[in-house]
């Protein structure tokens, strides 16, 4: 199959995408919100379409430091500022909703720092122990798989295309965060996660299809060599891979366009990351099987 045989083509689309990536990661960093670095946000609803530049000239009683205020929907705001104590946090909602008396607050979270270094030390756990519970399941699941590729080579192969798979979409939002000031949350980690778990999904019902097909061929003696029957299992689960994701990315097109502000870089991180899992799925894992194979009978 033509995946197999272009394969170094693949390959470098991978390199280029995460090399962009880091690049963005480590240059700008991510844009951590309320929830990793602490701090306040508001959600206030007008009666009238509010000017963000005549709500920022209200903010006068109150030394805010570095804050954000964005448009949401058609007569709202959200604001996102520091740490607030109890009597700045009245403050800033009498200066928000000055001269409007039909101006509401639907929203006002407060998170400690303390607490948002603790949730980014466990996010960053959490990601670890999955990429950890993948590898070892994968290594058990194909343990009766030996030849011409051990099982837990399966498992590393597995890893290589979920760490592909959550470097680009991280790249992809720290270049938001310094062009568009698109910040990271709790929602970002679990898209993460999520993607994690689709893309590995995936990855799992091709090495499947490899293991099938490489006892069929024992069974039958067949002269088959490993690249073939890995291509033609790609073949076998290629319309299936790429139908399963084109109708979870369709909603998830539909969440982001139409969705609530909330949600939107949510359905943006399952976009990238669905996308990108689906091509490492297909373009890269059982690609890498084959070419760990050629290595050995090079050895």
């Amino acid at each position: 199959m033509f995946v197999i045989k272009f394969r170094k083509i693949f390959y470098t689309i991978s390199i280029v995408l995460i090399a962009v990536s880091l690049y963005g990661i480590f240059a700008y960093g991510l844009k951590f919100g309320i929830d990793f670095k602490g701090g306040s946000i508001v959600e206030a609803e007008y009666s009238v379409a509010p000017s963000v530049d005549a709500i920022k000239a209200n903010l006068t009683n109150i030394d805010l430091g570095e804050y954000s205020v964005q448009p949401t929907g058609d007569k709202g705001l959200i604001f996102r500022t520091r740490s607030l104590s109890d009597v700045e946090r009245t403050t800033l909602l009498s200066d928000i909703t000055a001269g409007d008396t039909g101006a509401s607050i639907k929203r006002f979270d407060s998170v400690g720092p303390v607490l948002g270094e603790e949730l980014r030390a466990k996010s960053a756990q959490s990601i670890f122990f999955v990429l950890l519970a993948i590898v070892l399941f994968i290594t058990f699941a194909f343990r009766g798989v030996s030849k011409p590729v051990s099982s837990w080579k399966y498992g590393l192969v597995a890893i290589v295309a979920l760490l592909h798979d959550v470097v680009i979409p991280t790249g992809v939002f720290a270049f938001l965060g310094y062009y568009q000031g698109v910040e990271v949350d709790a929602l970002f980690v679990t898209a993460l996660l999520v993607v994690l778990g689709f893309s590995v999904h995936d990855t799992i019902v091709v090495f499947d299809r490899t293991r099938e097909n490489l006892h069929k061929n024992n069974k039958e003696k067949s002269k088959k060599t490993f690249e073939e029957v890995v291509g033609m299992s790609v073949s076998q689960t290629f319309t299936r891979s790429i139908n399963t994701s084109l109708t979870t990315m369709l909603s998830l097109v539909v969440l982001y366009i139409y969705g609530a502000e909330a949600t939107q870089h949510f359905a943006l991180a399952l976009l990238i990351g669905i996308a990108v899992g689906t091509y490492s799925s297909i373009f890269i894992g059982s690609p890498l099987l084959v070419t760990l194979e050629k290595w050995q009978k090079d050895k």
